[in-house]
């Protein structure tokens, strides 16, 4: 899920950056500091989305720079569990398929694939053997996040499902609605002509 999260912190702005507006250094600094780290409080930091606030600078001794005291707002992905998803099929192997979510990837194993047995070709396509349904690079592709693990900080890593009603491949979500659309539609009986007397 997307987060707007506030946060304050001290800002340190080196002297090379003394030649800047306070505005533009201090901005420049929030996003090198935050841009794209990672922790599990926060998830995946996206982008710093507003500066609302800096302090006074304060220099500390035998240190050249001062500090600023800055308010700002971080635009934040963090996955959650039994979250769906949508997402591109970045790499296929024969244990499943890696899918990218945006700012971070998943990994759905090959039993988590589809509802059916799957097999894996050498051309990294995973097809089911009775739906003949298949997983290319590049589909688009709904999942469900079933395993959420920031055990390495660096590297989180997300297990997702595509074997719920829903997901799985968005031609597969098209055809299901079809077939079922088509059993709920009642059969119409033909007219019968009415008999006229003579």
């Amino acid at each position: 899920m997307f987060y707007k999260t506030e946060l304050s912190d001290h800002i340190r702005v080196p002297p090379s950056m003394f030649d800047l507006s306070v505005e533009e250094a201090v901005v420049q600094r929030v996003k090198k500091k935050f841009e794209g780290y990672i922790s599990k409080d926060f998830g995946v930091v996206i982008d710093v989305s507003d500066i609302s606030e800096i302090g006074e600078g304060i220099i500390i001794p035998c240190d050249g720079a001062p500090y600023y005291k800055v308010k700002f707002k971080l635009l934040t992905y963090k996955p959650e569990m039994h979250e769906v998803v949508l997402g591109k099929i970045k790499d296929i192997a024969d244990f499943g398929a890696f899918i990218n979510l945006g700012p971070i990837d998943g990994m759905i194993h090959i039993s988590q694939t589809m509802d059916d047995f799957v097999s894996f070709s050498k051309d990294k396509v995973l097809s089911g053997k009775e739906s003949r349904r298949t997983i290319k690079v590049n589909d688009s592709c709904y999942a469900r996040i079933i395993a959420v693990s920031f055990k390495d900080v660096q590297n989180p890593k997300l297990g997702l499902t595509m074997r719920q009603a829903g997901l799985g491949k968005l031609e597969w979500i098209d055809e299901d609605q079809k077939t079922k659309t088509e059993k709920e539609e009642p059969k119409k009986e033909p007219k019968k002509e009415k008999k006229g007397k003579k």
